[in-house]
């Protein structure tokens, strides 16, 4: 369902007399327009944010308006990662082929030119801030932070390029690390060229260190200098045209109910066992979970649910639990409908693991993916215990005191660790091989730990076809044959009670914050805090 905008925007045209009824609609975009409202009532009413969702839910349907000449798209505060970006830009690219869209971009980034891409005009005032230097990637290390606190990181990983840990563990970035963030960058920066400026200079533009408005028009990348009030002019508001967008088809919405459809399972967030967890948009604490359980509850109901033909699994997650990505993975591999998996920012490790067996599988060119490796670390605070005059003493066997943070690994628990790490990453390969029919030896090359893109990902047989969530609704029809007009809608696990809620809060410390799994020991894990600038 559509959430109402913060407010409606209507407005004339330059050319059209006063008080005319208006024909333009004003829309603005900011925020980080996440892609479902999170589950739980809670959870919902504090996400301030519009989704993607409800966005996109609007744009058809102003689509579709009469009366409506053009929508006026003023890009404002953009918190979205590239991938989000790209399909905002598709999305206003289908409502282009409709209706006038008009881009009007005060602050000039990389993104808010991707976001107006597909626009059929892109409007910049005089006074525009303007910064296109191209992307870059930073992460940083704590290594040498942590061991003058007295804290080691313990770092098993499988293979070279798989670095969820190596910010715990080292000083700098080595030199796997360094290659496939930059193979990443070089094909972001190649996509968005493709997207944003076209033409044979295309590859100058990122180095031309452009400042102002006026040589972002002769180089092509804006269609004109002008203010928004030379554009439109904005009216008061207009409450018979506000209820046409706003009120819903609620015969159209009780028909969909019955009718054939597709439904989306979202994994959002960490992948860990039992229940998803929607975290509030908190300053501090961890993001949301996707709980194995919860997920394959979900698969299972959308299974038996007979009016659910096809099923599209959306996938944001940077990984996390072997244990459940794999539950998750065998739970989609069993599905006997036709499941489409849709990546979003990140469908990396323990994320790529859990669509190994869809049906078809979408990325979008800007989707971090693969990550095909598996990590065992702890943080060691030996040394910080002998500092602060803590002096933890111990009964029983070595080998269960394996998780215990006072203590590094013996020879044999790491021989262990390492025995069950290349179990699972055998795991891990058979998966990719059986599901995207790729020999073992090619997964093993193409793995290693190794990120890509989506749009190289698609190169070497991870991925079928490059797309956002629109696109993958679409695949997902034409798998069940469905029409293109049937219904969409996002299937949850079901409200769970067990007696009374529960509630808990966790320990604060940086051991904690570092170790974010509970007991599992196991991570097909990406790390996330490597930020695309």
């Amino acid at each position: 369902m559509a959430l109402i905008p913060e407010k409606l925007r209507f407005a004339v045209s330059r050319t059209r007399a006063a008080g005319s009824a208006p024909d333009w609609m004003v829309l603005d975009l900011h925020g980080s327009y996440p892609t479902h409202a999170p589950a739980g009532a809670a959870a919902a009413l504090l996400q301030r944010d519009d989704t993607f969702e409800a966005l996109t839910e609007r744009l058809d349907k102003l689509a579709k308006v009469d009366w409506l000449t053009g929508v006026l798209v003023r890009v404002g505060e953009l918190q979205v990662g590239l991938s989000t970006a790209h399909a905002l830009a598709a999305a206003l690219g289908r409502l282009a082929a409709h209706k006038r869209v008009v881009g009007y971009v005060p602050q000039v980034s990389m993104r808010t030119l991707l976001v107006m891409a597909q626009a059929s005009e892109v409007v910049v005032p005089e006074s525009a801030e303007v910064t296109l230097p191209g992307f870059a990637a930073e992460q940083v290390f704590l290594g040498a932070f942590l061991a003058k606190h007295g804290i080691t990181f313990e770092n098993l990983r499988i293979r070279e390029y798989k670095s969820a840990l190596t910010a715990f563990s080292e000083d700098r970035m080595d030199e796997y690390e360094r290659e496939q963030l930059t193979a990443y960058l070089d094909s972001a920066e190649r996509t968005w060229l493709a997207a944003v400026a076209g033409g044979p200079d295309a590859a100058s533009v990122l180095g031309a260190g452009f400042t102002n408005a006026g040589e972002l028009l002769a180089a092509g990348l804006v269609s004109r200098i002008a203010y928004d009030d030379e554009i439109v002019t904005v009216v008061d508001q207009h409450w018979p045209r506000a209820l046409e967008l706003l009120l819903p088809d609620l015969s159209a919405r009780k028909g969909a109910r019955k009718a054939d459809a597709v439904a989306v399972v979202p994994v959002v967030g960490a992948i860990v066992s039992g229940r998803s967890r929607s975290t509030p948009p908190l300053p501090i604490g961890p993001g949301p979970t996707a709980g194995s359980e919860t997920v394959v509850t979900a698969l299972r109901r959308a299974e038996r649910d007979e009016h659910v033909k096809a099923i599209v699994l959306w996938v944001d997650s940077p990984g996390g639990s072997a244990l459940a990505s794999d539950v998750i993975g065998r739970a989609v591999a069993r599905c006997t409908k036709p499941v489409v998996a849709v990546m979003g920012e990140v469908a990396a490790s323990g994320g790529y693991y859990v669509l190994t067996h869809a049906d078809h599988v979408i990325a979008g060119p800007y989707t971090i993916t693969g990550s095909i490796g598996v990590v065992v670390g702890k943080p060691v605070l030996a040394e910080l215990d002998e500092r602060q005059g803590l002096n933890p003493q111990t009964v029983g066997r070595e080998a269960a005191l394996f998780a215990s943070p006072h203590r590094p690994f013996t020879a044999e628990q790491r021989a262990w660790a390492e025995k069950m790490m290349e179990e699972v990453y055998a795991r891990f390969v058979d998966r990719v091989a059986g599901g995207r029919s790729l020999s073992h030896e090619r997964v093993n090359e193409i793995g290693r730990g190794r990120i890509w893109s989506g749009h190289d990902a698609a190169g070497i047989g991870l991925v079928d076809e490059l797309g956002d969530l629109h696109d993958g609704v679409a695949a997902a029809r034409r798998l069940a044959g469905l029409g293109e007009d049937a219904p969409v809608r996002t299937v949850s696990a079901g409200l769970a009670v067990p007696g009374l809620p529960s509630f808990a809060t966790q320990p604060a410390g940086a051991v904690e914050r570092l170790w974010p799994f509970g007991s599992e020991k196991v991570l097909t894990w990406f790390d996330r805090s490597v930020r695309i600038r």
